[in-house]
């Protein structure tokens, strides 16, 4: 059994990973701002921790990981004003993988997007520039970082079921995956480590999601 935090502990894909996790035995410590969720989260089976993440200092989000066995990030500002991207998605992003080296936490899995990097090629005059942008610098402070990390790059999010199956390809031939199949993936990746220092690009297929993984390791 390990223990496992969670940031952005009430969205769609935490709250599938909560459950995968809880289920095979694991504690989960769930972290997410709004007080009115704690009652979801806590019914996913999560330990609710109520904390803003954009105000968290590094030494903060430290104690909040220290005794935990792993991160997932699966937060996000959710579309809002360029200066919320930045401050969440790259700013807070970062600082929760340095809280994790000083908690000496050590596992790490960024939920990101399929494409993110560098060059990503989003217009700037469009609405996603800066989450690509923001991903991109949080991305690459991460793989630079000391963490036993894995990236995980979906496609289009979906609120389908899950399969169960995917396809981990840097170009597949779907465009979407479901949310519950992200959480899947983010529960594999959690106990293969032939995924650390990863970045695995997916969306739905027809390959069972752990065989599909540890053929593209």
């Amino acid at each position: 059994m390990s223990r496992v935090a969670i940031i952005g502990g009430h969205g769609k894909v935490a709250l599938h990973l909560t459950k995968i996790l809880t289920g095979q035995g694991h504690q989960v410590s769930s972290i997410f701002r709004n007080p009115d969720h704690s009652s979801e989260v806590g019914t996913a089976g999560a330990t609710p921790v109520v904390a803003d993440v954009s105000t968290l200092s590094v030494s903060e989000m430290a104690d909040v990981f220290r005794g935990h066995d792993a991160v997932v990030w699966s937060a996000g500002a959710g579309g809002s004003s360029p200066e919320a991207t930045y401050a969440v998605d790259r700013d807070a992003a970062i600082r929760s993988m340095d809280a994790a080296e000083e908690a000496s936490v050590g596992r790490y899995v960024m939920v990101s997007y399929l494409g993110a990097g560098k060059d990503h090629g989003v217009p700037e005059d469009t609405g996603f520039f800066h989450y690509a942008e923001a991903k991109a610098a949080a991305d690459e402070h991460l793989r630079e970082s000391k963490l036993a990390w894995t990236i995980l790059g979906p496609g289009a999010l979906t609120t389908d079921p899950g399969t169960g199956k995917i396809e981990v390809s840097d170009k597949p031939q779907q465009d979407s995956v479901s949310r519950e199949d992200v959480a899947l993936v983010a529960a594999v990746v959690l106990g293969n480590l032939g995924t650390v220092d990863k970045t695995l690009q997916f969306n739905s297929g027809e390959t069972p999601i752990a065989e599909a993984i540890e053929t593209a390791l």
